[in-house]
């Protein structure tokens, strides 16, 4: 059963560079489409071609594996195809001012409403002044004015005609009409009057009375003489301004034909202007000045109309507020540009004539838009022009991207998201006012109908998270689209990978990558995805890699990234965090922590672990050791590690496997009567995970069958029941640990590492360990059984049991089957005797 190590060629996949027939990578096209994520493609085409309720999509991965860039690029290619959507403007409700009215306009006329409403008011601050100083209408207004004059100087001349024909005078003083006795035409003093006839001063006192009582009957006329002349003025001012504001607002209402709230809006500020003409004329509202309109501002935000600013700017009601602005999506009319960074730059990204925004800071506000306020002599007031959109706004009729985690972070976001996708409609909501904890006035806009695909980012652990607790999750996202990690390294998918470094380089403004350079970034690649038949689609780290193989070539001088500033590059990264693992290796070639590369030990192995800090991975040897005795009638397998709480439950679980193997591979019908311990020593954090499974198993099977084991040799692998030994993870780093610590020491040529024999096509060695390989200092041992590590370690076959029930006499299993025997006796004559001795105490 001797197992052979594994061939060099087998320990490092090299590309072969041959294959590609560019020079550099700028001789290829950029890369178009998701390399091998046909999967990801489909869900995306379906996600975003049904126009259903709850189809959004939810878009997991691996972070850094691109699903930003990838998803604005399949969706650049979408949008291309869909127009633009309409824009949304927010406007003054002239009825109830704390509702702005929100219109809808089609796509890049929103502007063209603003810009024509700032234009009318203009026009109209220089038309109706003229009018108003035109000789016509001065003419009319003087005849308007005389006559109003002419009524009231007439009643009153009737009334002095009627006095003085009875000798009394009608006069005028600051205080206002009088009546007095005259006598040859002047007024009789009082103390002349007094000297009159009682009979003569009682008629003139009569008399006075009379019209007195006519006096006061003209004056009451007056008001409702001055009324009917200011309603003749209004009517007259009525008349111009109706000419004029329908002469300058025709032009504008016929762009917007066709629009009922649009015709509406403008039949209100037709209606509104007409009854505010004076305020063209005078700067503000008739007869109201600075201070009054501040009070009017004050009054209606007290009154909770919410329009406090606009009354202190009367012009300022005519104004538009341009929610979404789609004038340059309607421009480009299908045009977009191929960089998704664009997104990120600009806040949305242009593809055709449907928006593509990604929120980078999903927050209620941000996502619904908001209200702002203005301080106004000491209170807080706002209108409608303080509206401010949210991303819901920007990307309606179009597709809104948003970062899971970041939205979840954010408090409110997430339910008010739900809220606004659910009901379709997009409602302004204030978090102050959500949580009752503002008591500001406030507007209320109306709703906007909502039409956005919402697709979120995020990692698988949060989808599934999200998809167990959250019950309105899975009704609202309705389409997942799962990014492969990895996929094949097959020619096909090489001369992709390479177009997509190509794209990289490009996009990040770095040097071309000669075929070499490709050829060991591809390589670089299967290393981090910790398998020789597979690309990483993980490109964080990898753009990173070339962007400081950039630095290394251009500080060198070079035109082209080549394999070797690559390989540079990997140097430098591992060196600037290198110093734990420095650390770690320095503890065991001082000895400080014990770790054997040489001799035999009994129940003793080397154990290899992978330790992860930050960017850093590396490999470590850890010393595991067993000890064995009888035990009370079980095979117990003691994990001291997890009776001091530092093992994990898989761990956990991989010691209670090595019970059931040791049960089921000694002794089938006897009871086993053993008691094991096993520890991973100077071990002192937290334990975790199966993969040194084998390796304890070994230390176990050693220190039952009294074997000692190889110490030149370490061990990974995980096992089952049945001894078949399973593939693990990092197995790199880990013969990389191991031999690191051999390096230092000396490679004697005995030394190696055993890995499961199913790990053999991850491997993808450093070239200083595929080198000693070849020169036979050092081996890498592919096992399938749990029998084949036995005799490597061990040095003498594990033993086969045969026909007559027992296994070969000598071998590992038949000497460690015969000390489980021994314990097996010992254990009954140890009961016998303690049976016996309870019955001679029972007996006397």
């Amino acid at each position: 059963m001797a197992v052979e190590p594994v061939p060099s060629e087998l320990l490092y996949r090299a590309c072969d560079v041959s294959q590609f027939e560019f020079g550099t990578t700028a001789e290829l096209d950029d890369h178009t489409g998701l390399v091998g994520q046909e999967r990801v493609l489909d869900a995306l085409r379906f996600g975003t071609g049904i126009r259903r309720q709850g189809y959004n999509i939810f878009v997991l991965g691996p972070d850094g594996a691109g699903k930003h860039e990838a998803v604005l690029r399949f969706l650049a290619s979408a949008a291309m195809k869909e127009r633009a959507p309409s824009d949304w403007v927010y406007v003054n409700n002239f009825t109830t001012p704390h509702k702005p009215v929100a219109l809808e306009l089609g796509a890049g006329t929103g502007r063209l409403l603003k810009e024509g409403m700032d234009r009318l008011v203009e026009d109209l601050k220089v038309t109706i002044p003229s009018i108003l100083e035109s000789e016509e209408y001065q003419n009319r207004r003087q005849s308007i004015d005389e006559e109003y004059q002419e009524r009231q100087e007439q009643a009153f001349e009737e009334l002095r005609g009627k006095a003085e024909a009875q000798d009394i005078a009608l006069l005028r003083t600051p205080a206002g009409f009088a009546l007095a006795p005259v006598h040859d035409g002047n007024v009789v003093k009082p103390d002349e009057f007094n000297k009159l006839p009682e009979e003569d001063r009682k008629r003139i006192e009569a008399t006075i009375q009379s019209l007195q009582k006519e006096l006061a009957e003209t004056i009451e006329r007056i008001p409702g003489w001055e009324k009917e002349h200011f309603q003749r003025v209004r009517d007259l001012n009525r008349e111009v301004a109706d000419r004029a504001v329908a002469q300058s607002i025709r032009e504008l209402r016929a762009h917007f034909e066709g629009l009922p709230a649009v015709r509406k809006w403008f039949d209100d500020v037709t209606a509104d202007l007409i009854a505010n003409i004076g305020m063209f004329a005078s700067g503000g509202g008739e007869g109201e000045n600075e201070q009054q309109r501040v009070l009017s501002a004050m009054q209606a935000m007290m009154q909770g109309r919410g329009a406090g600013v606009a009354q202190s700017d009367p012009f300022r009601r005519y104004e538009v507020n341009v929610a979404v602005d789609n004038s340059a999506e309607a421009r480009k009319g299908g045009a977009a540009t191929s960089r998704a960074q664009d997104v990120a730059d600009a806040g949305g990204y242009i593809g055709g004539g449907a928006p593509i925004l990604y929120e980078d800071h999903p927050t209620m506000a941000n996502l619904l838009g908001r209200v702002e306020h203005m301080p106004q002599m000491g209170a807080l007031v706002t209108d409608f022009m303080l509206i401010k959109p949210g991303s819901l706004h920007r990307a309606n009729g179009g597709y809104l991207l948003i970062d899971a985690l970041k939205l979840l972070r954010e408090p409110l976001a997430w339910d008010a998201l739900k809220r606004a996708i659910r009901r379709r409609k997009l409602v302004i909501e204030s978090p102050g006012e959500y949580l009752s904890l503002v008591s500001t006035v406030s507007l209320e806009p109306d709703p906007i109908p909502l039409n956005v695909k919402v697709i979120l980012l995020g990692d698988r652990y949060l989808y599934y998270v999200l998809s167990n607790l959250d019950p309105d999750f899975g009704e609202l996202f309705k389409v997942a689209a799962d990014f492969e990690d990895e996929i094949d390294r097959e020619a096909e998918n090489d001369l992709f990978y390479a177009r997509l470094l190509a794209s990289t380089c490009r996009d990040e403004g770095l040097l071309p990558l000669d075929r070499s350079g490709v050829g060991r970034i591809i390589e670089r690649s299967s290393r981090q995805a910790e398998d020789a038949e597979k690309l990483s689609m993980v490109m964080r780290p990898i753009v990173d890699l070339m962007c400081e193989a950039d630095h290394i070539a251009r500080s060198a001088g070079a035109t082209e990234i080549t394999a070797g500033h690559v390989d540079e590059a990997v140097e430098a990264q591992i060196g600037r965090a290198d110093r734990l693992r420095e650390r770690s290796l320095e503890m065991i070639t001082r000895d400080i922590v014990m770790i054997d590369t040489e001799g035999e030990r009994i129940g003793q192995v080397n154990g290899l672990s992978v330790l992860s800090m930050g960017s850093i991975t590396f490999g470590r040897p850890s010393r595991i050791t067993a000890r064995v005795r009888m035990g009370l009638g079980s095979a117990r397998v003691i994990d001291i590690e997890r009776e001091v709480a530092l093992g994990g439950p898989i761990h956990t679980k991989g010691v209670l496997i090595l019970s059931g193997y040791i049960s089921g591979q000694f002794l089938p019908e006897i009871p086993l009567s053993m008691s094991a311990s096993v520890v991973f020593e100077q071990s002192y954090g937290v334990v975790d995970g199966d993969s040194a499974s084998s390796a304890e198993l070994y230390a176990l099977i050693s220190a039952l069958a009294e074997a000692p084991i190889a110490q030149g040799l370490a061990v990974t692998g995980s096992v089952n029941q049945l001894g078949e030994v399973q593939a693990i993870g990092g197995v790199n780093d880990k013969i990389e640990g191991f031999f690191d610590i051999c390096m230092r020491r000396g490679l004697t040529g005995d030394q190696g590492v055993l890995i499961p024999a199913s790990n053999v096509k991850h491997l993808m060695l450093r070239q200083d360990v595929v080198d000693a390989v070849e020169r036979g200092v050092f081996a890498i041992y592919p096992v399938e059984h749990v029998e084949e590590g036995v005799e490597l370690l061990m040095g003498a076959p594990a033993g086969v049991r045969g026909a007559d029930g027992h296994f070969p006499a000598g071998s590992i299993f038949a000497r460690a089957e015969e000390r489980l025997a021994a314990f097996a006796d010992n254990q009954r004559r140890f009961a016998q005797r303690s049976d016996d001795g309870n019955s001679v105490r029972k007996g006397s």
